[in-house]
């Protein structure tokens, strides 16, 4: 595989916010443009699909097949991640307020609901 230019390559401790800007410079440089919106989702949908695949695989009752062996959970991980990249960036979203918002509304919404749930607690 051919390592990365110093610019493309990412460093662990990466923020959402590096990342979109690091997606948006890849796509800039490498990608031409961004897919259409319509498409990056058709597209995020295709690469959910692909790690079902693989959990079907894994964890569910399903045999692997010769083909499946070319995908692997991080890699598919990873196609998810910078689709929805492609997708924040797109549409102005900053994934990093975004998450903080979402993180707020999850911890008012279920603060105990989760701790009190029977099936979790079991």
């Amino acid at each position: 595989m051919q390592e990365l230019p110093e610019e493309h390559q990412i460093s662990r401790d990466l923020s959402l916010r590096q990342l979109q800007q690091k997606v948006d410079t890849w796509i800039q440089e490498i990608g031409v443009r961004y897919f259409s919106e319509m498409t990056n989702l058709a597209v995020l949908v295709e690469e959910v699909g692909e790690l079902s695949r693989i959990f079907s695989r894994t964890f569910g009752d399903q045999s692997f097949k010769k083909t499946d062996l070319a995908y692997s959970i991080p890699d598919e991980l990873a196609d998810i991640l910078f689709v929805l990249v492609c997708l924040a960036n797109q549409t102005g979203v900053d994934l990093a307020s975004a998450m903080e918002q979402n993180l707020a509304k999850k911890t008012s919404r279920d603060l105990d609901r989760h701790k009190n749930n029977p099936k979790l607690n079991s």
